[in-house]
C-alpha cells in the first residue's frame, strides 16, 4: 500500500490531486482477445502479503507460531489458515529486495506450500501508491509508446522467470494502488484525462496473457470505501473500455489521524455497503487485496477481519482478502499496521483460521 514507506507511523491516505492536461487516450483495439478467465469460485481467498519476508529473514528475525514453535514465515501463514500469498515486485530495487531473482525465490516457497499465487507490479524501483508512482530509473526519459513496450517486457520477463521455475500464478495486478495512474507523469489520471494510464495497464495485460493465458488481471485501487472516487476513477476506465479481470481494492480502516486510531466500523461497513454497487455498476468481481489495522489493537483487528468475512459471506463475486504484510512489527519493519508481536501473530488473524 501507498503508506508502506518504512517512516510510516502517521500517514493518511490522501490522493493526490494532480492537474494532467494531456487529453485523454483511448486504448487501440485488441485484435487477439484474451482467453476466458478462470471462473470465479465459491471458495474465499484468505491470504497475506508477505514481501518483506526475506529482508527480514537477512536481518536475523525469526518467526514463530504461537506455541513458541519456530516456522519460516510462508509456511506459518498456510499453517494459520490462509490459502495465497500475495508478492510485490519492483524493477531495478535497492538491494534487490522485491526484484525479479527475490521474488522467484518467495515463489518458490509458496508453491512447494500448494499455496496460490498473487504478483504485484508496482512499476517503479520502489514503492508505488496514490502518491507515488515514479518511473523505474532505467525507463525515463522514454516516450510513450517505449514506455508501453517497457512495461510489457518487465511483466513478461518476470512471469516468465516464474514459469521457469515451476511457479504457477492465478493473479497479477497491473500496478499498484492506481487510483492516480502509474509511470506518472504520462500514465497520471486526473480529472476527466487518463493520460497514457490505459496503454500502460494493456500492455501489461497482454504480457499476463501470453505467460499465464489463465491468470486474472487485477486493476488495483486503494480506499474502498470511497464510492464517490471509485466511481470517478472505474467511470472513466469504463468509457475508455479497459480490460481487466477483478477490481482489486485496499482498505486501512483505522489509519492514524488526529493522534488517535479512529474507530474501524464506518470505513468496514461502507466498504461492504459499496460491494454490490461495484458490482451492479462495473459487472467485476471484486478482491481485497490489502487490508490492514493497528497491530496495537490485536482485537479490533480481529474484530474487523470477522465482520468482513461474516458479511461478505452472501456476495459470491466477492472472491477473498489478503492481509498486508502481518508479519511486520514497528521494531522491525518501523510499520504499525501489521499482525505480529515479539515474532508471533496476534489475535489479529484468528478469524482466518475460523473459516
Amino acid at each position: 500500500m501507498r503508506h508502506r514507506f518504512l517512516t510510516l507511523i502517521a500517514l493518511c491516505a490522501a490522493l493526490a490531486g494532480g492537474c494532467d492536461k494531456r487529453p485523454a487516450v483511448t486504448p487501440t483495439p485488441d485484435p487477439d482477445p484474451d482467453p476466458d478467465p478462470v471462473p470465479v469460485t465459491a471458495t474465499l481467498v484468505k491470504g497475506a502479503d508477505i514481501s518483506w519476508t526475506t529482508e527480514m529473514e537477512s536481518k536475523g528475525y525469526k518467526f514463530y507460531n504461537a506455541a513458541g514453535q519456530e516456522r519460516e514465515c510462508t509456511a506459518l501463514m498456510k499453517e494459520l489458515g490462509m490459502d495465497a500469498i500475495r508478492l510485490r515486485v519492483w524493477v531495478n530495487p535497492e538491494g534487490g529486495w522485491n526484484g525479479k531473482a527475490d521474488v522467484v525465490a518467495k515463489a518458490k516457497r509458496v508453491q512447494a506450500l500448494g499455496l496460490k499465487l498473487l504478483i504485484d507490479f508496482h512499476y517503479s524501483d520502489t514503492w508505488a501508491d496514490p502518491g507515488h508512482q515514479t518511473v523505474p530509473a532505467a525507463w525515463k526519459g522514454k516516450n510513450a509508446a517505449d514506455m508501453a513496450a517497457a512495461v510489457k517486457a518487465h511483466t513478461q520477463e518476470v512471469l516468465q522467470a516464474l514459469k521457469d521455475a515451476g511457479c504457477d500464478v492465478a493473479w497479477v495486478q497491473v500496478g499498484n494502488e492506481t487510483t492516480q495512474g502509474m509511470l506518472w507523469d504520462s500514465g497520471k489520471v486526473s480529472g476527466s484525462t487518463v493520460g497514457q494510464f490505459c496503454n500502460y495497464f494493456k500492455a501489461g495485460r497482454e504480457a499476463v496473457k501470453a505467460v499465464f493465458p489463465q491468470a486474472q488481471v487485477i486493476l488495483h485501487l486503494d480506499n474502498g470505501w470511497k464510492l464517490a472516487t471509485l466511481d470517478w476513477f472505474l467511470g472513466l476506465m469504463k468509457q475508455s473500455a479497459l480490460d481487466y479481470d477483478i477490481l482489486g481494492l485496499s482498505l486501512y480502516p483505522s489509519y492514524w489521524e488526529n493522534n488517535a486510531y479512529p474507530d474501524w466500523t464506518p470505513k468496514v461497513k461502507q466498504f461492504v455497503d459499496n460491494l454490490p454497487k461495484l458490482k451492479q455498476s462495473y459487472g467485476k468481481p471484486v478482491m481485497l487485496v490489502e487490508f490492514g489495522m493497528p497491530a496495537s489493537q490485536p482485537d479490533k483487528a480481529r474484530a474487523a477481519l470477522q465482520y468482513l468475512l461474516d458479511n461478505t459471506k452472501a456476495y459470491d463475486y466477492f472472491l477473498g482478502i489478503f492481509y498486508w504484510e502481518p508479519e511486520a512489527e514497528h521494531d522491525r519493519n518501523n510499520y504499525d499496521y501489521g499482525a505480529f508481536s515479539g515474532g508471533k501473530p496476534t489475535a489479529a488473524l484468528a478469524p482466518f483460521a475460523r473459516q
